[in-house]
């Protein structure tokens, strides 16, 4: 990498040069504070005596299509990964940079999947659990809390503390959902490279106007929610045609 070439003294080019490195210093050191903020419930937690504290939140509730994903999260207690945050803050550039730093510098993480078919048949938020609870169980070691995003999950036995916008509250949880987001939107676009008139990269999945038009005009796919869309066909809102198209399973898509 060439080295960045400095303007000479006394310029205005170096005037103007200086004015920017210190721009930069101040929102390196705010983005700092801000980090540190956010792990104040992960340190408060570690002085109590908890070692392994994980991270948990979801990704695709709302969607129409795919998989419902969660992540779950274990970072060390120095970590020093910035920029973390709620992924829906994030552009889709940064949560991708954050989920190789993550997945690089976390103790453990994880994803889990529930599928749409489990979707349907045990609701979406039955499926939230199930996602999570393999997210935890593929940890690789049992954690001594969950710090999850408004949520209680069943059957677990460790300790929870459920946390209502704890992707903005924890440093943990924001990690847990960027793993989630990322992972779920890879597996909408490897679907949008097999039928790509449905535009899954572009919608991930989402209600738009124009993945209902596509509905309409090519068919329901075994990856639609059938019980998202059961009302719009009952009401004659969406016409019930299906698209035999064959889809593998989400797991089968996660080949990166």
């Amino acid at each position: 990498m060439a080295e960045k070439k400095i303007p000479r003294e006394g310029t205005k080019a170096y005037e103007a040069y200086m004015k920017r490195e210190e721009k930069k210093r101040k929102a390196l050191q705010e983005e700092k504070e801000r980090m540190y903020h956010l792990f104040e419930m992960e340190r408060t937690y570690t002085k109590e005596g908890y070692q392994l504290i994980c991270g948990v939140d979801e990704a695709g509730r709302g969607p129409l299509a795919g998989p419902v994903v969660a992540g779950a999260v274990i970072l060390p207690v120095d970590c020093d990964i910035l920029y973390i945050n709620d992924s829906k803050k994030l552009s889709k550039k940064k949560r991708e940079e954050l989920y190789d730093t993550i997945r690089e510098k976390a103790l453990y993480c994880s994803v889990g999947l529930a599928s749409v078919s489990e979707i349907d048949q045990v609701n979406i938020l039955q499926a939230d659990y199930l996602a999570m609870q393999r997210a935890i169980a593929k940890l690789g070691v049992e954690p001594d809390l969950l710090l999850n995003d408004a949520v209680t999950i069943p059957k677990e036995d460790m300790q929870q503390i459920s946390i209502i916008k704890g992707d903005a509250k924890s440093a943990s949880i924001a990690a847990a959902s960027i793993l989630a987001k990322v992972t779920r939107d890879k597996i909408m676009e490897e679907y949008d490279r097999l039928v790509p008139e449905y535009g899954l990269a572009k919608h991930a999945g989402y209600g738009t106007k124009a993945h209902y038009e596509a509905i309409e005009q090519y068919g329901i796919l075994s990856i639609h929610r059938m019980t998202f869309l059961e009302k719009r066909i009952r009401e004659g809102r969406l016409v019930e045609k299906y698209n035999e198209v064959w889809l593998p399973p989400a797991q089968e898509l996660m080949n990166w």
